[in-house]
């Protein structure tokens, strides 16, 4: 099979193009053009010779379409996705996850691909309704991210609709792992306490999330991925769990046998109408149609977190907090 991974420089798309690698697909790795040619995560990967890396811009429909000739599968995750910075710029996520989305659809029809599956968010959801959140809990847009990812969904709806586009719409909660960003809650709260810091600077802590590992997201995407009937549909990736922010921290503390007290940093709290207070995924559709079981709980998953952090705080920023 040849695939086409965009955003596989970024924190999940680098694991799931790994993955692909380690299958024996052949993948073509889509990236977002610099001018050093530099391929993020993948620069470090033990299978970057293994990979056709493609620079481009999502928001480019040439690039895109080129990238996608010859290709049996496309993942699409390249994205903007700091919520935080979505409040700044607004017409950039649209640019992005909007008209990127677009750009891999109408290329996907153009080229009659087999197979196109859209990364979405829990963030699409909104704060719960009802738990655990199945497929058919409402989308509410609390931010222009989760706006943009409804947009972009629908989107990729209308395309299986209209024109019959075999494209699936894959809905993660909250990934952490090796590789992500500092803006996200876990590697901000681990790189902290690896500084030496024993006050903690976070937003609101009183919010739940359902915390699933990176690589079971990715072993959750190529689940997917092998379903027909998923195609035109939402697919929950999470773990049927939560856990506040408040008792995150004192669970990484311990993992990392530290006392640490949390300061409220008001440039880290959300406008009060677009903080999600909830999030708690119904994962019963991809477990009972596919074979994908989690491998790591929590605390696992937490702990090779943190070592991997521990080898690589140099590349992070403990005193700089960026929207």
């Amino acid at each position: 099979m040849k695939v086409l991974v965009t955003g596989a420089a970024g924190f999940v798309g680098s694991h799931l193009t790994e993955k692909c690698v380690e299958l024996g697909y052949q993948v073509k790795a889509f990236v977002h053009y610099n001018s050093k040619n530099q391929w993020g995560w993948l620069e470090s990967s033990p299978y970057k010779k293994d990979l056709e890396v493609i620079t481009g811009d999502i928001r480019d429909y040439d690039s895109v379409s080129a990238a996608m000739v010859g290709v049996d599968s496309v993942f699409h995750l390249a994205a903007l996705i700091g919520i935080p910075y979505s409040y700044v710029s607004p017409l950039a996520y649209i640019k992005t996850n909007v008209e990127g989305t677009y750009n891999v659809l109408q290329a996907a029809k153009q080229l009659s691909t087999r197979n196109v599956l859209v990364t979405s968010t829990s963030e699409t959801y909104g704060t719960a309704q009802y738990v655990p959140m199945d497929e058919k809990h409402p989308m509410v847009g609390q931010s222009p991210y989760s706006a943009s990812k409804i947009a972009a969904d629908n989107l990729a709806v209308s395309y299986y609709r209209s024109f019959e586009t075999p494209v699936k719409i894959v809905r993660p909660f909250n990934i952490y792992g090796p590789r992500q960003s500092a803006r996200a809650i876990i590697p901000s709260i681990i790189i902290q306490i690896l500084s030496g810091k024993k006050q903690i600077k976070l937003g609101n802590v009183d919010p739940t999330r359902d915390l699933t590992f990176v690589k079971d997201t990715a072993t959750g995407f190529l689940e997917i991925a092998k379903q027909e009937k998923f195609n035109g549909e939402y697919v929950n990736i999470g773990m049927n769990s939560e856990i506040s922010v408040r008792d995150l921290v004192q669970l990484i503390a311990r993992l990392m046998k530290s006392e640490v007290e949390i300061i409220s940093d008001s440039q880290r709290i959300r406008p009060t109408q677009s903080e999600v207070e909830r999030l708690f995924c119904n994962n019963t559709k991809i477990k009972q149609a596919t074979s994908w079981s989690p491998l790591y709980d929590l605390e696992k998953g937490l702990s090779e977190t943190i070592a991997w952090l521990t080898k690589h705080q140099d590349q992070y920023k403990a005193d700089l907090y960026n929207v």
